[in-house]
């Protein structure tokens, strides 16, 4: 008989003991139906498989590493390869932006990306507003001086100039943000907290958010940039400006803002849209300025409570509730239902659902349709539901003031 310390010590003696009874003991004593289809059992694969198992649950020795994860379930290393390809062709046109003060000190800094051979750099509008002097620190060390060429404080977009680029530094291509879905993953580059040339991964977490401008407008209220991106990458201080990214190293937006209580990143980051870059930025290049297609109204969405208070058919589009004097919307004849502090959303105001045959589901809908299909001086005709009526209303835009 064998020691007990050593019966302890030894379960694969145990097991495969255990095994070999348990095979004589079913030769012995299985019955089988009288229909059943007899298959050979292989035995040593039923004890390789048990030897396997107990070896598997047995403590390692002394001084031998642990199984890791990874061993067991080896990591896909296509997207880390993938990452650090991206972080080396796209981090050298990713710069970091120092605001100086009228003594020239560092007021600020945030991050902007190469947009042409010529050395202009986008950035955020807020990043470089106010700015006595500018300058510019590539990835290798290499200092310039900037100045602003155009800005644009509605969609919070800005245009710098270098002299000239370093050797070897190219623009980064611009994606279409039409085609970013949620779940995508992108990439942030900037210069959080001063850090230059920080990477974050993260995805798209939503689409079709809005931001609102520094600027008020006319009359009251602020106009809101559309269709902007929002992302679960880390973005800080110091990442306004910087790209956000897709996989294959294409701007997909220009990180913008984030939404917090404490100032540092929540996981809830905003990015302006390419397309938006596709239409400001040529023009600030041209101009210094960029001018928005206008109608001169103020819009609500309904509620289910509202369309049946209304007597519309349906609660999609935007209602107008206000019209600004000697704007396009007066001047074409739209009608606002006006607003009363103690009733609320009046009736009689129009309910614009389509535009130029494009369905308009929300207020959100008719900006976008402003700001990425829309110019000055177009003619556009709006379908509207009045008294109960659906009409077309042809329209022609102004400059928004």
């Amino acid at each position: 008989m064998l020691p007990m310390y050593r019966l302890h010590r030894s379960p694969l003696f145990i097991l495969i003991a255990i095994l070999a009874l348990s095979a004589l003991a079913c030769q012995a004593f299985s019955i089988d139906p009288p229909d059943a289809v007899q298959q050979p059992a292989d035995q040593q694969e039923l004890v390789d498989q048990a030897v396997a198992t107990v070896i598997a649950q047995l403590p390692q020795a002394t001084g031998m590493p642990p199984v890791t994860t990874s061993q067991v379930a080896p990591i896909s290393t296509d997207i880390e390869s993938a990452l650090i390809d991206l972080y080396k062709r796209v981090n050298p046109a990713v710069v970091h932006i120092f605001v100086l003060d009228e003594q020239s000190f560092v007021a600020g800094t945030g991050s902007g990306f190469v947009y042409d051979n010529l050395g202009h750099i986008v950035t955020n509008n807020h990043v470089v507003s106010g700015a006595s002097g500018l300058e510019v620190v590539f990835e290798d060390g290499v200092r310039m001086s900037a100045e602003v060429v155009g800005t644009d404080v509605d969609s919070d977009l800005a245009v710098i100039k270098i002299e000239s680029l370093p050797e070897g530094v190219l623009p980064i291509p611009l994606g279409d943000s039409n085609n970013v879905a949620v779940g995508q993953f992108v990439v942030a580059i900037g210069n959080p907290f001063g850090e230059a040339g920080s990477l974050s991964l993260g995805i798209i977490s939503g689409l079709g958010r809005s931001l609102s401008s520094d600027r008020i407008a006319e009359g009251g209220g602020r106009y809101s940039l559309p269709q902007v991106l929002q992302t679960d990458a880390a973005i800080n201080p110091g990442n306004s400006g910087g790209p956000l990214l897709n996989l294959a190293g294409e701007v997909v937006g220009v990180n913008s803002a984030i939404r917090t209580a404490t100032g540092t990143n929540s996981g809830v980051g905003f990015s302006i849209p390419v397309n938006a870059v596709r239409r400001v930025v040529p023009a600030l290049i041209a101009e210094g300025v960029y001018h928005y297609p206008y109608i001169g109204i103020r819009m609500t969405s309904l509620d289910l409570a509202s369309q049946q208070e209304m007597g519309l058919p349906q609660a999609t589009g935007a209602y107008v509730t206000d019209i600004t004097p000697n704007s396009p919307a007066q001047r074409a004849g739209i009608i606002a239902s006006g607003f009363n502090d103690t009733v609320g959303l009046l009736p009689g105001g129009d309910l614009i659902i389509a535009v130029d045959g494009q369905p308009i589901n929300s207020p959100d809908d008719l900006i976008s349709f402003l700001v990425f299909n829309a110019e000055v001086d177009q003619t556009i005709t709006l379908t509207v539901i009045r008294d109960g009526e659906q009409i077309d209303v042809p329209l022609t835009l102004s400059q928004r003031p």
